[in-house]
């Protein structure tokens, strides 16, 4: 049995446990880490300015409404990138609009937490059915829950929604101006982590130590890049990344048959400025077809994805509402902390939501202190005030992707100064309602978490092994016929591949929950394995389509890309 077609060792789901070790750890920081951290700083700097420069600090909440939209789609080509900040935008906006509505309505707190608590759950239940991706709906629920505590008139309404929306449209241009300097530089991103990251698995010859945690990270890795290209239209630099992307598929299945070092030359052409590597594969060109062939199916529509996530949306409800009503019942003048808290623990399941439980509570406790140092300073002058909240704007952005909890020391103090454009307030008492209500939505929101079971989590891994096996099943009939359609194998991996990532973070996430029943992790390897092998199997139909090539894996060889002879 040859090494890209040994079955792989795959570990079953370990039971579900609340971690301690680890959850603090620091990770590298993201290649781009300073590109998110600028972009706040340039898209709120210039509202601010303003402000300050007409003495009109207090209703700087509203225009950081609109700028920190800045902080979304920074992975999306610039196509993508462009609608889903548009969403962000009037999606901050909308929410805006109920929670300044409602506060000029009502003065009844219970009132106000309730439907900041319901607007959380919407804004969860969007984010992650749309994979709007990172900061998803915490800022979005930062911004609509304190807007309900301001004092706000019907009148004034329609004035504070129209600074939100220039600012957001300012965060929109801010967002798609490196588009004039490097048009393709988040697809090239993408494909080059694809490369990279096929390139360690490749590293371990796929029997190596490590090798199963190294191949699902490079499935995943370059599952990212092809919804990255799939985003793009029809262009000469698209179908430059899509051959590279081909690549690292071709190492995934056969790693003992790749050299690592070709892929990583590869990534690092596509992170410089120069032009696309390019890779003369004969048997590229039905993979293409391929890939036209996925471009033709539709999405999943947005309903569809909905209606998994409803225990989280019911777990994000009934947290935040407890959490608030909570503060309330001990006097915290500033409920929206804690259901803010509560808001952003809410993960994939629970074990993942008790690290960040963990992770905001750390996070929050040192930047209470932090704010205790800088205050002197913030107090100097209006001037002094945006100026600190600018750094912590950038630090945390900056920080963010190490571990949440490094990130949260920064946006703690600058969510306090934040509360202080409409006048200063005594440092003490700030810092006390802070750490109680940290630990109220903290503890309340995973009780919640607790007490809310999500039982789908074990009907989606049936579907998902139900979607693996079908997929499996396709692939191998096409290897079986004599001559197969143009692109039809090539589609078919894909499929197959991206129902292997599917089954695997279903998995994962379902291994994480409690009070459900067992999961199938016999039938789950055993899915997995056989998924794996027809994988594999589908690189020797190079040599069918590519006439006069040794393989796909092997034409890769003779441009370097295989082990020296």
């Amino acid at each position: 049995m040859t090494p890209e077609t040994r079955p792989p060792t795959l570990t079953a789901p370990r039971a579900p446990r609340l971690p301690l070790t680890g959850v603090l750890r620091l990770g590298r920081p993201a290649d781009i880490w300073f590109k998110p951290a600028l972009s706040v700083v340039a898209s709120v700097a210039p509202p601010n300015l303003t402000l300050l420069a007409l003495g009109r600090l207090d209703l700087a909440m509203y225009t950081m409404a609109g700028s920190l939209c800045a902080l979304y789609a920074h992975n999306r080509p610039y196509a993508a990138r462009a609608r889903a900040l548009a969403w962000v935008v009037l999606g901050m906006v909308g929410g805006l609009a109920v929670s300044l509505v409602t506060a000029s309505l009502t003065g009844s707190a219970v009132v106000l937490v309730t439907v900041g608590a319901l607007l959380a759950a919407l804004q969860k239940t969007l984010c992650d059915a749309t994979r709007v991706g990172p900061p998803a709906n915490v800022v979005l629920t930062f911004i609509t829950s304190a807007s309900l505590f301001a004092p706000q008139t019907l009148g004034q309404v329609p004035g504070h929604l129209a600074l939100a929306l220039a600012a957001g449209g300012w965060a929109w241009l801010v967002g798609m101006a490196p588009w004039m300097l490097r048009p393709h530089g988040p697809e090239r991103r993408a494909t080059a982590g694809a490369l990279n990251a096929a390139a360690a698995y490749a590293a371990t010859r796929g029997t190596a130590d490590g090798h199963a945690r190294a191949r699902a990270a490079a499935f995943a890795a370059v599952q990212a890049a092809w919804q990255s290209l799939l985003a793009i239209g029809d262009t000469r630099t698209r179908r430059g990344l899509e051959r590279l992307v081909i690549r690292a598929e071709v190492a995934l299945a056969a790693p003992a048959d790749t050299d690592p070092e070709q892929l990583r030359t590869w990534a690092g052409e596509l992170t410089g400025a120069g032009p696309v590597p390019e890779v003369h594969d004969p048997a590229a060109a039905d993979e293409l077809l391929g890939v036209d062939a996925e471009l033709a199916v539709p999405s999943r529509p947005l309903w569809e994805r909905l209606g998994p996530l409803t225990p989280i949306a019911v777990r994000t409800a009934l947290g935040c509402a407890l959490a608030g009503y909570a503060s309330l019942a001990l006097g915290i003048g500033r409920p929206y902390w804690a259901l803010v808290t509560a808001a952003s623990l809410y993960q994939a399941n629970l074990a993942l939501t008790w690290s960040r439980g963990v992770q905001r509570v750390v996070g929050n406790l040192v930047g209470v202190l932090l704010f205790a140092a800088v205050v002197p300073l913030a107090h100097l002058g209006p001037a002094a005030l945006v100026l600190c909240c600018l750094a912590f704007n950038f630090g945390a952005e900056a920080l963010m992707g190490r571990n949440y909890w490094l990130g949260s020391v920064c946006v703690t103090p600058m969510a306090l100064l934040i509360t202080e454009f409409t006048g200063l307030q005594e440092p003490g008492r700030l810092i006390t309602e802070r750490v109680v209500d940290t630990v109220v939505g903290a503890l309340i929101g995973f009780l919640a978490a607790v007490a809310v079971t999500n039982r789908r989590s074990g009907d989606r891994v049936e579907l998902a092994l139900t979607a693996v096996e079908r997929s499996r099943e396709h692939a191998a009939r096409l290897l079986a016929e004599s001559a197969p359609a143009p692109g039809a194998v090539q589609a078919a991996r894909r499929s197959l591949a991206a129902a292997l990532a599917d089954l695997r973070a279903t998995v994962d996430a379902a291994s994480g929950e409690w009070w459900q029943r067992a999961l199938p992790q016999e039938r789950v390897v055993r899915a997995e394995q056989a998924g794996h092998r027809t994988l594999a199997a589908t690189v020797t139909t190079w040599e069918a389509t590519a006439p006069g090539t040794r393989s796909g894996v092997r034409c890769a060889r003779s441009q370097g890309a295989g082990r020296p002879s």
